[in-house]
């Protein structure tokens, strides 16, 4: 293989990784950490979207417009909507582009589009409208903007809406985070080892099992994935990596494994259920001096013993 082919192969797994987030739209929630953030790989998901001839807007929150633009050529941030709620996010300065709701009013209004064009929503991030709006109204707001294009009774066709949400879940318990993960068509809990950063991708699909599988990459420069070499896991059925997998065989109040001493005493031992061969020839082959018995029947009035028809007697 060339390096001209390599590099093609390359782009087109690279490729393969971000169409598999976003191709069921709906909310696709990064999970990031202190250690391993999250907002390259929300720009590299942004970039991908721009590049397709998606709508895509941004919801700027937790950093200026110019620090979230900072690395697009010229080309990819004139195809961005962005809606700075960083300078001034209860729109003090009264100005006409804000929306007067807020980023909440914002996801709103989103909600009322009737443009047929698909669309991707980044929100950065949602760690700060969980910190700032209640838990119940954040989550309706994103069902309803995720789901538009499965609305039933909608007589006008929306596009597929895909909602990018990052969030820092260091910052919060594991009821919201719970809440943001059941909501999600698609998750992705970035993690790594060794300085090799991993994607834990979790997709559910309608009607199917979910399925998960690791990817490894690094995010250059102009936003696009290096895939890597890692202990790649295929695809599997679903299994959390956030909640502790529990040993059934703790705290027991019996032993499920026997010792070497235990086992000999239940091998020699004898059921009361297993004929040996002294007990069968003792059932078979009475002593002379063991007592027998004999039963003696003699038929009553209403013994029915017609062996033609046995059931004359119910007054069928």
């Amino acid at each position: 293989m060339t390096p001209s082919e390599g590099a093609r192969a390359g782009t087109g797994r690279e490729l393969e990784m971000l169409d598999s987030l976003l191709a069921l739209g709906g909310l696709v929630l990064l999970r990031d950490s202190v250690e391993w953030e999250g907002r390259s790989l929300l720009k590299a998901l942004v970039k991908k979207s721009a590049l397709c001839g998606e709508q895509v807007h941004i919801l700027g929150c937790e950093v200026s417009e110019e620090e979230f633009r900072e690395g697009f050529d010229s080309d990819i941030n004139n195809r961005l909507v962005y809606h700075d709620f960083f300078r001034d996010p209860l729109n003090w300065s009264k100005t006409e582009e804000a929306f007067p709701g807020g980023p909440l009013g914002a996801l709103r209004a989103m909600c009322k589009r009737t443009d047929p064009a698909p669309v991707t929503i980044a929100l950065d991030s949602l760690s700060w409208l969980l910190l700032r709006l209640p838990c119940t109204t954040l989550c309706q707001a994103l069902h309803a903007v995720s789901h538009q294009d499965s609305c039933p009774g909608d007589s006008s066709p929306v596009g597929k809406v895909s909602v990018l949400g990052l969030l820092h879940e260091e910052l919060h318990g594991p009821g919201p985070v719970g809440v943001l993960s059941s909501l999600a068509q698609t998750e992705v809990t970035l993690g790594g080892t060794m300085g090799h950063a991993s994607a834990h991708i979790l997709c559910r699909r309608p009607r199917q099992r979910p399925t998960d599988q690791t990817q490894w990459f690094s995010i250059l420069p102009d936003f696009s994935l290096d895939l890597q070499q890692g202990p790649s896991v295929e695809s599997q059925p679903y299994s959390d990596p956030h909640i502790p997998l529990v040993d059934p065989t703790t705290h027991l109040t019996f032993n499920l494994h026997l010792s070497k001493k235990e086992r000999e005493a239940r091998d020699s031992l004898t059921l009361p259920f297993q004929f040996s061969s002294e007990k069968q020839q003792a059932l078979l082959r009475p002593r002379p001096d063991q007592a027998t018995s004999h039963i003696f029947y003699e038929p009553d009035a209403y013994d029915d013993l017609d062996q033609e028809d046995p059931d004359d007697d119910l007054d069928i």
